[in-house]
């Protein structure tokens, strides 16, 4: 096997290591800017910044993701955002 093979092999080992799970938070018509925002900083961590950020793309775009990690930190943060009544999922 070549250096550049073995390489490359590696490497695409590594990626499927390191892949992350995401929380996807999705557009609604119930929810104010404001909860969306408060909701990403209570379960999210989010600095208010990084919320409002969130919140602008999320109405403009349909969906952003607004956390990654292993599926274990994510699955009670997603429940947070579900029982705030936000539309998200973990993917």
């Amino acid at each position: 096997m070549m250096t550049k093979e073995k390489y490359s092999e590696e490497l695409l080992v590594e990626e499927e290591v390191l892949k992350e799970n995401e929380i996807v938070l999705f557009n609604d018509e119930v929810n104010t800017f404001d909860h969306v925002i408060d909701t990403l900083i209570y379960a999210c961590d989010h600095m208010p910044e990084q919320a409002e950020q969130c919140a602008l793309l999320v109405h403009y775009k349909g969906k952003c993701t607004v956390k990654t990690g292993s599926y274990e930190d994510l699955e009670p943060r997603c429940s947070k955002l579900l029982q705030a009544g936000l539309s998200a999922e973990i993917v």
